[in-house]
């Protein structure tokens, strides 16, 4: 009876705990590398045996990178661009959510419909139609082109996650305003916006990662280094003869941080948002 009550209960928990360190050292590894491989010459990177350690550490790779206004341009491009689409994202994407959550319409479900069909579109296939329209708008080459192109794929799933998480709240919450003499407009905003924070949180988050790590449009979007983001910059250190291997992990590292503190500091208005509004639709 001891050995069986063994393996049904302490068995799992350590298989469990096993395969969570297996699936942590998987995927932490190629981080761990990266950091190192940056603090690291260029030379020492193609050292055979390869070495986790660096011999010397050395910043060079990073000083050089803040020291070329051309490379921190890189990353100024992509702030700047990923919270433009994060907040109108944010603003188109809360009035939708909140229409579709709050009222009944003709073409309701069609609409639900297409804009879930969206998200099996793949990207790549619309980067031709989407060159030739950018083009004919005279707005190649801008932020403006990347905005807009942006906004057509975080726009889907930033609707569909905040009706999933306006679609929990009681609609006596707006009903109390209306009694009170307020409009609808005054609802969603003094009501409803202040006790949506872990969704809007969680959706903007999920869009600024989007944004951020975008390389395929920014690639053909755009032709001048001053409207290249972090994806491209990166890309570029693999010239025809040599790659600047140590510059690109330092790079890589630079253009996480901002998601890995984003998200650290949104951790838990983020799971609540994406639990909360998976829940109910």
């Amino acid at each position: 009876m001891a050995k069986r009550s063994f393996k049904s209960s302490v068995l799992p928990t350590i298989l469990t705990y096993l395969g969570l360190a297996i699936g942590l050292v998987f995927s932490a590894f190629p981080i761990v590398w990266m950091f190192f491989s940056s603090l690291k010459s260029n030379t020492e990177i193609f050292a055979l045996p390869p070495r986790l350690l660096p011999d010397d550490f050395t910043v060079a790779a990073y000083l050089t990178i803040f020291n070329d206004p051309v490379k921190v341009r890189f990353f100024i491009n992509s702030y700047f661009v990923a919270g433009v689409v994060t907040g109108l994202t944010l603003l188109v994407a809360i009035v939708t959510a909140y229409g579709f959550s709050r009222y009944q319409f003709r073409f309701k479900n069609t609409l639900n419909i297409f804009i879930i069909s969206t998200q099996t579109v793949p990207p790549i296939t619309l980067l031709i139609p989407y060159f030739g329209m950018v083009v004919a708008f005279r707005i190649f080459d801008t932020y403006l082109a990347l905005i807009l192109t942006y906004m057509v794929f975080t726009l889907p799933y930033a609707v569909l996650l905040m009706t999933g998480y306006l679609n929990t709240l009681p609609k006596e919450l707006d009903e109390a305003v209306l009694v009170d003499g307020g409009s609808s407009w005054t609802a969603l905003w003094r009501v409803i916006v202040p006790v949506s924070i872990p969704g809007i949180v969680a959706t903007a988050v999920y869009t600024f990662l989007l944004a951020w790590n975008e390389f395929l449009f920014a690639l053909t979007l755009t032709k001048s280094m001053d409207l290249r983001t972090v994806p491209i910059g990166i890309q570029l250190l693999m010239g025809q003869h040599a790659f600047e291997w140590n510059e690109m992990m330092a790079m890589s590292v630079l253009g996480s941080l901002p998601l890995l503190v984003l998200y650290l500091v949104a951790q838990r208005y983020f799971l609540a948002g994406m639990t909360a509004g998976s829940v109910k639709s």
